[in-house]
């Protein structure tokens, strides 16, 4: 039997949550950003990280001519569609609900971003804008903020633009630094890699590795404002549009 019969079989069998799913609304958040990494890392090499990249297919209009429903959407990107270049693919029932979730909600997303030039954004990102001071790329930076090699992948482009005018705004929980002071009065602050009941392992702005125990700290919070400086007004309009194109362009896949 076809591999990708039993591909959609196997789906079909395990797809009752993903067939009482009418729109992106109706999707987790969790689930539209499980997906968004999984479309980062198959999908963006052809569709592009807008979902336009094919001639004639435009992901963020909701409509395609061969799946009107969420599970017809999931039955092309399990099966692929014979005669064109769009290949099977292996997903299981978790991954395929977060990419049929993403790409419904790319839907919702604004076209109206200005998106620049990424060759002159790399310059303002590397120069003017010393992202390198805190932020990793390809293994060249500072490990103090997290790593950007795959954000293109990982973050709709609109995203992307409220980080750089609004970064707390736009600050996800999971990258909040945290502040701790030590039992003889040193404070250190750093992004947490690792954290349980008991212990938190941060990295400062140094790049020193800081292992901590609760117990033994006289305070221990979370920073909710960004350390990361708003780009509205330090880079102008054209600067902000080629960083932002810059950051769309990276996927992991180079």
């Amino acid at each position: 039997m076809d591999r990708r019969v039993l591909f959609w079989g196997a789906w079909i069998l395990g797809a009752v949550s993903l067939g009482a799913q009418d729109h992106a609304g109706q999707y987790s958040q969790a689930d539209i950003e499980r997906g968004q990494r999984i479309y980062g890392a198959n999908c963006t090499p052809c569709h592009g990280s807008g979902g336009d990249q094919v001639p004639t297919v435009s992901l963020r209009s909701g409509k395609f001519r061969h799946a009107a429903s969420d599970e017809e959407l999931g039955r092309v990107i399990v099966v692929g569609i014979p005669g064109t270049a769009m290949p099977p693919h292996k997903f299981d029932t978790p991954e395929l609900t977060g990419i049929v979730a993403y790409i419904r909600s790319m839907g919702a997303a604004r076209p109206d971003v200005a998106i620049g030039d990424a060759a002159r954004g790399r310059m303002v990102f590397e120069g003017k804008g010393a992202c390198l001071s805190c932020h990793r790329v390809s293994g060249k930076g500072s490990r103090f903020a997290p790593d950007l090699s795959e954000v293109g992948a990982i973050r709709l482009p609109e995203k992307l633009e409220t980080s750089l005018i609004d970064p707390t705004g736009a600050m996800l929980p999971m990258h909040r630094l945290v502040r701790a002071v030590m039992p003889d009065g040193k404070a250190v602050t750093g992004r947490r890699l690792n954290e349980d009941t008991y212990s938190v392992q941060i990295i400062d702005r140094e790049e020193r590795l800081v292992s901590l125990i609760k117990a033994q700290l006289r305070e221990y919070t979370v920073v909710k404002e960004s350390a990361m400086p708003s780009y509205r007004d330090r880079l102008t309009p054209q600067e902000r549009a080629d960083v932002l194109a810059y950051l769309v362009s990276l996927t992991g896949v180079n």
